[in-house]
């Protein structure tokens, strides 16, 4: 399958599309997609993308609909050639379930012996060995996808990523091998000093997917662990092993609760005590409130927008507390805009209709910050308050690509 060109829509004679894609434009070709302009050229444009090693890029072309069923082989590239590019999001778009059963076994061992060796002998090694060259390695982090991140190093005109370990766990649990708490802790360990890894990431998400006890001891050990990273490890995997627990018993859920709301008290760490905040706000009740609220005027932002993002109202009754409401509304005044748009945005989804939260809403219309701006707008119109359509006009058109900024405002000219 050729990477198609067309006259319509064509910058040139090449699709708008393909041509946002060739130049590498992650930003333009979200928005394209989100335009549904060119749908005719999803296809080759993945296949271009895929040639490119631009994973970020054939991962959003997935996202929207692109086919990789439409592309032979040839089209794309081998695995082995994913692995060694050491991006996550291309080996995975290579593999994604259309096309998956192309790819026999034993191909898929080679993948895997692959990647075990590039992360293990270290990304920088291995390029020293096969350029020979001593020159400085220049080191940058990229996004990898649109969630995780990866150190891209080049070196002797070699450009490598250094996402193998995570390459590496997908391609286990492809191959359905139950790799053990301990190596793959160790294997996000080797990137515990950067922030949203994709090796790291892929590991905590693959253990709190298991959701057995096992799991939940091995991580809940991790609390005492003077480390913070290894603190930081555990929290991750029990939150995400309590977040994917669908099951009708929710056994994971007292448990979570109890954990967390003892490990906020005396948690030190500021990263680990924002993603043991995060935890407790995926709860709901007294209890997580109770927990949160000693931190609402931390020092630190995180922390702070961290407790805004916990408070809810899916308890019963669907109103705050006292004390929440107090916290919300001085939130939504917080020096740091993020914050104050967190916590705008919780007033906003929240099922409490308080006049005062509804006059606090208000007044953040003329806050500084767009974003917060939005967020009032948004909780505004949702009670159908009229205040919030000249601020909506003030505000003006969305952002082109923005969903979040199209949505606040389309409540609002409803």
């Amino acid at each position: 399958m050729g990477v198609g060109t067309g006259t319509g829509n064509a910058v040139d004679g090449e699709s708008v599309l393909i041509s946002a894609v060739r130049a590498g434009d992650t930003d333009l070709v979200r928005i394209l997609l989100h335009e549904d302009s060119d749908p005719d050229f999803r296809d080759a444009a993945f296949c271009l993308a895929v040639r490119m090693h631009a994973g970020h890029i054939a991962q959003l072309l997935l996202q929207y609909g692109a086919d990789p069923g439409q592309s032979s082989r040839e089209d794309l590239l081998p695995l082995s050639a994913g692995v060694e590019s050491g991006s996550p999001a291309l080996f995975e778009a290579l593999l994604h379930r259309d096309v998956r059963g192309r790819y026999p076994e034993s191909e898929l061992l080679e993948a895997r012996d692959l990647a075990r060796h590039w992360h293990e002998r270290g990304v920088e090694a291995e390029l020293r060995r096969r350029t020979g060259s001593r020159d400085a390695v220049i080191r940058t982090q990229v996004p990898d996808d649109e969630y995780s991140r990866v150190d891209e190093l080049t070196l002797g005109g070699m450009t490598v990523r250094d996402g193998h370990g995570a390459i590496l766990t997908y391609v286990e649990e492809l191959l359905g091998a139950r790799t053990s708490f301990e190596e793959l802790m160790d294997r996000a360990m080797t990137h515990a000093d950067q922030d949203n890894h994709a090796t790291w990431s892929s590991v905590t998400i693959l253990l709190g997917g298991r959701r057995d006890q096992a799991t939940w001891t091995a991580a809940a050990a991790l609390r005492m662990n003077r480390n913070p990273s290894h603190r930081l490890f555990g929290a991750e995997v029990l939150r995400l092993t309590h977040l994917f627990d669908d099951g009708d018993e929710n056994a994971f859920a007292a448990p979570s609760l109890d954990m967390f709301a003892d490990w906020s008290a005396d948690e030190t760490d500021l990263t680990v005590l924002t993603e043991v905040l995060v935890a407790l706000g995926e709860h709901s009740g007294p209890r997580a409130e109770a927990a949160l609220l000693p931190h609402a005027g931390h020092a630190d932002a995180r922390v702070r927008r961290a407790v805004a993002q916990g408070f809810s109202t899916r308890s019963s009754p669907p109103a705050y507390s006292g004390d929440a409401r107090t916290a919300l509304l001085r939130l939504m005044t917080d020096p740091d805009p993020v914050v104050r748009k967190t916590a705008c945005h919780m007033v906003a989804v929240g099922r409490d209709r308080d006049p005062v939260l509804t006059d606090a809403m208000a007044s953040a219309l003329d806050d500084a910050d767009r974003p917060v701006q939005l967020a009032a707008v948004y909780g505004l119109a949702l009670r159908k308050d009229e205040r919030c359509v000249e601020a909506a006009r003030r505000l003006g058109p969305p952002q082109r690509g923005s969903l979040e900024e199209e949505s606040y405002l389309e409540a609002a000219w409803r």
